[in-house]
């Protein structure tokens, strides 16, 4: 097994779901990232994980992980928001919980 690979394995066994409530102390620090629907929030965290500021970036800049501002922290609180999260120090980065 590649050590990307394993570092994939052991990312996704650390996420779990959380409610937004519970997050308010990380968020309030500034260290919440979200994730995007779109974007898989296992190989997100990889990238973080491994430091590749160039992938960071480019999602930065094209909206694919950004800083969570007061409005949606408000909205997600107000409607018990539950989220995936996965910490990959100093961050946690989350993404809602799809509805199926």
């Amino acid at each position: 097994m590649s050590e990307n690979q394993e570092l994939i394995n052991k990312l996704n066994q650390e996420t779990s779901k959380i409610s937004w409530l519970e997050l308010q102390k990380f968020y309030a620090s500034g260290a919440v990232v979200a994730v995007s629907d779109e974007a898989d929030l296992i190989k997100t965290a990889a990238e973080f994980s491994c430091d590749n500021k160039e992938a960071v970036a480019a999602w930065l800049s094209d909206g694919t992980v950004y800083k969570v501002e007061d409005d949606l922290a408000k909205e997600w609180l107000q409607c018990e928001q539950v989220v995936w999260a996965v910490v990959v120090a100093p961050w946690i980065l989350v993404q809602k919980v799809k509805v199926q």
